[in-house]
């Protein structure tokens, strides 16, 4: 887990599927020796090897996945945000509009609950809840798990809705082809600055709850020259997954992305064999 933010020190993982009630798909419970910091003339360096470690097996693991993904033709995005912003509330409304078009499956990451996961089963697509305890993001081998659970069909669409951070999550390299940034209008339109690393790592960036601006004081153009000031390359769409202003955007982006980008060959190792 992460070496940086403290939340590896015993933390527990497990996955589970909705309508299995009571059954544990995986259990990963962190090593406390592992990770316990030194005294504090040689924490720094333990702390900085720790972390390029942990980082550096991600990283591996990823590669694996995005070929796997990549092979089969299935855009796997990671959709990252502060809690609030309204990532399953994107996901609902997104599932039940184009669950006719694309066959979709759903990873769902939270500290707690399966409150999440049963909104997407009852929006109409497969989905299995990943629950990291005190972990505070979501890891390369969670995901290739969770796609034995799923079994995503060739030229699907798997949908990653990670722990609600802004922080680690950006450190974390899931083997998605994309990171979707949500951030509402309920959020700060400065929120870009202060994140940065999030705004850098991602390629689109959803501005959400529309429908909220005439209650809040968040300049949209102002949030807008923000991210671009962080990452010129962004990609920018303004809607309310609530009352579906502005979708219509969201979706040609999904079908534009799911039909030309995943036609590229992965970079890296390719390999058909998920591996944690």
């Amino acid at each position: 887990m992460c070496a940086t933010c403290g939340c590896s020190a015993g933390a527990m993982a497990t996955m589970t599927s909705p309508g299995k009630e009571g059954t544990t798909l995986w259990k990963r419970v962190g090593d406390r020796s592992t990770h316990r910091l030194s005294p504090p003339s040689a924490s720094l360096v333990r702390v900085v090897d720790l972390e390029a470690r942990v980082l550096a097996k991600n990283a591996a693991l990823a590669v694996k996945n995005r070929a796997w993904f990549a092979e089969r033709e299935i855009l796997a995005l990671n959709f990252v945000s502060s809690p609030g912003a309204g990532k399953t509330t994107l996901l609902e409304r997104t599932i039940r509009d184009l669950k006719a078009e694309f066959p979709l499956y759903v990873v769902e990451g939270d500290q707690a609950t399966s409150r999440d996961a049963e909104r997407i089963r009852a929006a109409g697509a497969p989905v299995v809840q990943l629950n990291t305890g005190t972990g505070c993001h979501l890891e390369a081998d969670m995901i290739a798990r969770t796609m034995r659970e799923l079994v995503p069909s060739p030229g699907s669409l798997v949908l990653i809705e990670n722990v609600g951070n802004l922080v680690c999550p950006a450190l974390f390299d899931l083997g998605e082809h994309t990171k979707v940034v949500v951030l509402s209008v309920a959020e700060g339109d400065d929120k870009p600055l202060k994140y940065p690393h999030m705004f850098r790592a991602a390629e689109v960036l959803i501005l959400n709850k529309l429908d909220l601006l005439p209650h809040v004081d968040f300049d949209i153009a102002h949030a807008i020259e923000n991210a671009r000031a962080i990452n010129p390359e962004l990609t920018i769409l303004s809607l309310s997954a609530r009352t579906g202003e502005g979708m219509e955007g969201w979706y040609d982006w999904l079908r534009r992305t799911s039909s030309l980008a995943l036609k590229q060959p992965p970079s890296g190792i390719v390999s058909s064999q998920l591996t944690v």
